[in-house]
């Protein structure tokens, strides 16, 4: 059997990154494609949705027509990731000075079970006045989170009613004031980062 050949160190070197290459461009590749669904052109994510406001009070898309808005699902018992990601929001929106006045932030819950509209509003208030929790039906949210393509199930930690957390896509979604998609807007960024990432979107 003939003895296999051991590649120099410089080969290894140049595959190991040529595979770092491929592997982003596939999560990159992936990544349009769940956003896109796979179709150019059109409105890849978003759509028409019946909510209603921390006062109780029905909205839909339409509410906020003619500003960006910047969605993003989560709920209120959730331990880092949605305050983290709120935080940020609001510390981008307040870097970006007079033109984040043209961004509405919202906060769908995914957990209407214990999401109410006082429970969200609170919640939301939390980041700022400019930031607006929204709820729903279980109907009413799963319909919101099927047209902004959105993961979410309830993870079971006990037997007791509220024994469960909820794992939830983090994901910001910017839609431009005609209600169309404009960009997902990464949800790990620090204000700074984000506030620079939205800059070029709302021009």
């Amino acid at each position: 059997m003939a003895a296999e050949t051991e590649q120099p160190p410089g080969n290894r070197v140049l595959y190991a990154i040529v595979g770092a290459l491929v592997a982003v461009l596939l999560v990159g590749v992936g990544s349009y494609l769940f956003l896109s669904g796979g179709q150019p052109g059109g409105m890849a994510v978003g759509g028409p949705f019946a909510l209603v406001d921390g006062d109780g009070k029905a909205v839909t898309d339409r509410s906020w027509r003619g500003k960006f808005m910047l969605v993003y699902f989560g709920y209120t018992f959730c331990p880092d990731v949605c305050p983290t990601t709120l935080n940020h929001v609001a510390d981008a929106l307040d870097r970006l000075g007079p033109a984040g006045e043209r961004v509405q932030p919202l906060f769908i819950t995914v957990d209407p079970k214990r999401d109410g509209p006082a429970v969200v509003k609170q919640y939301a208030a939390a980041f700022g006045p400019r930031m607006i929790g929204l709820t729903g039906s279980p109907e009413q949210i799963g319909a919101a989170a099927r047209a902004y393509r959105v993961y979410y199930a309830e993870h079971r930690t006990g037997t007791g009613g509220d024994d469960y957390t909820m794992d939830h896509s983090s994901v910001l979604y910017l839609m431009g004031p005609d209600g169309r998609f404009v960009a997902p807007v990464r949800a790990d960024l620090a204000g700074p980062e984000m506030a620079a990432a939205l800059s070029k979107l709302i021009r």
